[in-house]
């Protein structure tokens, strides 16, 4: 396990590789902040404690790195894939406990698919999953988020602008450890700006006179500085299992993605790690379900992240993980972030899906997929609009949304037509547009 990081100051810093400590702190910090509103929003809706989410964020990022060895640099919290099929159990008079039950075995289940990935090997994986699927299945990850982005924003357009501005500056601009923490200090001038633009509203009402609502500290006053979450017992029900347990396999698929993401942005392969990733995730998903978190998973904010600071230092994450741990005992700070504005966290999403989707282009770009053949376009426009519009296909009690259809859509539509080119005697409708626009370019 790789717990020696060699320190470097500058440029591009490898999985291998560290700021100096103080750096590394406050990036590790930036990487909380970024799965924050994730980690929490997915509990809130599936009404689980999110201290309990932040907390099993922290324990399975330090149980994924430990079966990766410390050469993956990522982040577990909690999964969306999860929303659909516990929200089903619940309409079927289900409880909690019972839901927490198929998330261990849907943890199972996973681990297991990691074990037989690591003693076969990731090849089989790699022809599923090409850069040209790769590529779709990272941008609809940001393209499906959109929508979340859109609606926080709307709730205070001016301090959304304000926060996305306060990044840009932040991170094209300023020099040293600043530049390195745009989403960081961002958020924190768009908190500002929300505390000077628009106030204090205890109330969570709009202040008069102003545009968006005003930041609430009501419940920050009441909650404790240290305490111990409300845990919760698993409980076993084979209807819960029938519909939580295959979640495992858009689990696979979104951490093969985000792995085969990351092995781009770094330039490591990081594919022999792929089964052991697999495994690390489906045991911190067991951990959490019991003791009462939701599902974990690999997350694309992170992604985001590393994709604008370009550092990929396997140490940020020890130090996110023990951020999330501290944090999880802590209802005073879980008061705190609860108490950002939607503007500001709706302009760090913006930002952040909008860089998750232009990596899976930046994915395409850098292994030359070669667009000119019909089956790899078609494959990719059918992807990316079934992700970006959320199509849902419901069989029974379990839905495939839209992440995850265009997930599994992507690599049925690439082994049936991925690398093909139409007949030379038929003629694309698109084509005369296309040389149109190259002609101008």
């Amino acid at each position: 396990m790789a717990l020696v990081w060699t320190e470097k100051r500058s440029g591009t810093i490898a999985p291998d590789e560290r700021l100096p400590w103080g750096s590394t702190v406050a990036m590790g910090v930036q990487h909380v902040l970024a799965m924050f509103g994730a980690t929490v929003v997915a509990p809130l809706i599936m009404g689980f404690d999110p201290n309990l989410a932040i907390l099993f964020s922290g324990i399975g990022t330090l149980i994924f790195f430990a079966f990766v060895g410390g050469q993956v640099p990522s982040y577990l919290g909690s999964s969306f894939a999860f929303i659909g099929p516990v929200g089903a159990v619940f309409a079927g008079g289900g409880t909690i406990p019972q839901a927490l039950g198929g998330i261990i075995a849907c943890g199972l289940v996973y681990a297991l698919i990691g074990l037989a990935v690591h003693l076969s090997g990731p090849d089989w994986i790699d022809r599923l999953l090409p850069p040209l699927v790769t590529g779709a299945v990272v941008a609809i990850i940001g393209l499906n988020l959109a929508g979340a982005a859109g609606g926080m924003a709307a709730a205070d357009p001016l301090v959304a602008i304000v926060t996305v501005l306060a990044i840009f500056v932040v991170g094209l601009r300023a020099g040293g450890i600043f530049g390195r923490l745009p989403i960081l200090l961002g958020t924190v001038i768009g908190y500002l700006a929300a505390l000077v633009l628009r106030g204090v509203d205890p109330d969570g009402r709009a202040v008069v006179g102003t545009v968006g609502p005003g930041i609430d500290f009501s419940g920050l006053g009441s909650a404790a500085w240290f305490g111990l979450p409300r845990f919760q017992t698993p409980e076993l029900n084979w209807t819960a299992v029938s519909l939580i347990a295959p979640v495992a396999i858009a689990l696979v698929a979104e951490n093969a993605g985000h792995i085969k993401a990351v092995s781009e942005m770094t330039g490591r392969n990081l594919m022999p790690y792929l089964g052991r990733g697999f495994i690390g995730d489906g045991v911190a998903t067991m951990v959490a379900g019991a003791g009462g978190g939701t599902g974990v998973t690999t997350y694309a904010e992170n992604i985001g992240v590393m994709a604008v600071t370009r550092v990929y230092s396997t140490a940020i994450f020890l130090i996110a993980a023990s951020v999330a741990l501290l944090l999880g005992f802590s209802p005073k700070f879980g008061a705190l972030i609860q108490s950002i504005p939607a503007g500001v966290l709706g302009g760090v999403a913006t930002v952040l899906f909008g860089l998750i989707a232009a990596t899976g282009a930046r994915i395409w770009v850098a292994n030359r997929v070669d667009f000119s053949k019909g089956g790899n376009l078609f494959v990719a426009a059918v992807t990316l609009i079934i992700g970006a519009a959320d199509y849902t296909l419901n069989l029974g009690g379990f839905a495939l949304n839209g992440i995850t259809l265009g997930t599994v859509g992507a690599i049925v539509l690439y082994q049936l037509f991925g690398e093909t080119d139409r007949p030379d005697d038929f003629e694309f409708v698109g084509d005369d547009a296309i040389a149109a626009t190259e002609r101008r370019g």
